[in-house]
């Protein structure tokens, strides 16, 4: 008996995008190699990386922009590219997490434990530290 291997199906951008698509998110493109995809007030930028695809921005929608999610230590916030700042409800952040959640299934790539447990953030914005973040506004 001889046991093969199936090769593993290499997918394209467009095949992920379809993906996401099928899973009821709005996709449209941004060009070559990058893709804006939305549901429910959420919104991410999607970038072709060649074997993976990179999520270069995500958050809630704000006006015209992604508002990405900040830690102001005492408080989340949403907050845009131009320095508008807006406090994050509940709703939002089960939303973007769930979203977000979806965008990575959907995407083919791993959800690891820290982010399955809630919403996590890499801007933190505390008092104690201004001026730590240059390209933020406070």
């Amino acid at each position: 008996m001889f046991f093969r291997r199936e090769k593993p199906r290499e997918f394209s951008f467009d095949d992920r995008l379809e993906t996401l698509r099928q899973a009821g998110m709005a996709v449209g493109k941004k060009g070559e190699g990058k893709a804006a995809v939305m549901r429910k007030g959420c919104a991410a930028v999607l970038v072709d990386r060649g074997e993976t695809v990179e999520i270069e921005r995500a958050g809630v929608v704000v006006g015209h922009e992604i508002a990405q999610l900040t830690h102001g230590g005492y408080q989340m916030f949403f907050l845009t590219p131009h320095g508008v700042k807006e406090p994050a409800l509940a709703e939002q952040l089960r939303e973007l997490h769930e979203f977000l959640e979806d965008l990575r299934e959907g995407l083919g790539q791993d959800s690891l434990y820290n982010t399955s447990l809630g919403t996590t953030n890499g801007k933190h914005l505390y008092d104690r530290v201004r001026g730590r973040d240059p390209q933020a506004a406070h």
